[in-house]
């Protein structure tokens, strides 16, 4: 299929699953962060607090995967993306440190003053931590100059328009995850608000997805062809008017949970859509997934490895949401 052998599309497979849960995964959690800065109510923020605490840990677990599975599968990808993104890459993990350290510290602040200090850390390393995400997957779909399989670009490529939109994209589509989440998990006027919100929320992301859609369209003549095939971006558009009803209907009912996995699923197709675009292509103008794969002996090695990760966090996962489930009542902080 289009040069490229099984060995090497269930490599890209399982690299591509474990971003993808990241991004549904963390991206939640880190839009609960951004979502408790513009929160007033000391209560309100405890209750958004605890019901993330439990599970942020495991969520990025996801992160790890992916990070690992692309450096031990696909090496030379590795190796040109990691020099052509230092800065943002840097920026992404202290902002990952700061958030877990705010918000796992949080309840030890002595004072309100400070705790309030902290939960603005907490905003600004989920603000941080999810641009520079967006602003990789940009600066990536943008295309990073390489030759002979290695970098060759400035190292600025990232500032770039493009990417930058990207980044405030992201950030703006977690906004939302959060705000489905807190739905979700609490009651009364927090959840109000984050009806209200989510709403909102709804129809900025997706206006600016189909501005980067066709945003996208006009950077290669590659992903004008895929994206502006009717296969494609038809079922596409169904698909997202089904959702989208899906998710406004969902507030109706007596099941919390509807809103956020309808925008789960916006975000899954906003996703497939980015892998049709650049399939086969792993980094983009010219680098494909065949090239830059590692050797077959090292491919069946890391996907055992994989075949036994991703079903033990996704039981964890899966397990830690069961034992943590229910209603979060917001108490005094």
């Amino acid at each position: 299929m289009f040069g490229t052998d099984w060995l090497t599309l269930l490599c890209a497979a399982a690299v591509g699953f474990s971003v993808l849960n990241y991004v549904l995964l963390d991206g939640t959690d880190l839009g609960t962060g951004i979502l408790m800065g513009v929160t007033h109510s000391r209560q309100h923020r405890r209750a958004m607090a605890v019901s993330i605490l439990p599970i942020w840990d495991a969520n990025e677990t996801w992160l790890v995967l992916g990070g690992g599975g692309l450096l031990a599968m696909f090496p030379r990808a590795y190796a040109i993306l990691l020099p052509a993104l230092y800065l943002p890459f840097i920026l992404m993990f202290l902002a990952l440190i700061v958030r877990a350290m705010a918000l796992e510290f949080r309840d030890h602040a002595p004072d309100y003053r400070i705790k309030r200090g902290v939960d603005g850390l907490l905003m600004l390393g989920s603000v941080v931590a999810g641009g520079c995400q967006g602003i990789v997957l940009g600066t990536l779909v943008q295309g990073v100059p390489e030759q002979n399989g290695q970098y060759s670009g400035g190292g600025w490529e990232w500032l770039a328009l493009f990417p930058l939109f990207c980044g405030a994209v992201l950030v703006i589509g977690y906004t939302w995850l959060g705000a489905g989440w807190l739905y979700w998990r609490c009651e009364g006027e927090l959840q109000i608000r984050a009806r209200r919100q989510a709403k909102w929320l709804a129809m900025l992301t997706v206006v600016l997805l189909i501005v980067l859609v066709v945003w996208t369209s006009t950077l290669h003549a590659h992903y004008a062809q895929r994206l502006g095939n009717p296969l494609v971006w038809l079922p596409a558009m169904v698909v997202l008017t089904l959702l989208l009803a899906g998710f406004r209907a969902a507030f109706a009912t007596r099941r919390d949970y509807l809103p956020l996995f309808a925008t789960l699923g916006i975000f899954v197709l906003a996703f497939t859509l980015m892998l049709v675009a650049l399939f086969p292509l792993i980094i983009p103008p010219q680098l494909t997934l065949q090239v830059a794969a590692s050797s077959p002996v090292s491919q069946v090695f890391m996907l055992t490895g994989f075949a036994v990760l991703i079903p033990v966090t996704l039981f964890y996962n899966t397990y830690s949401f069961r034992v943590f489930s229910g209603k979060i009542h917001p108490a005094e902080d």
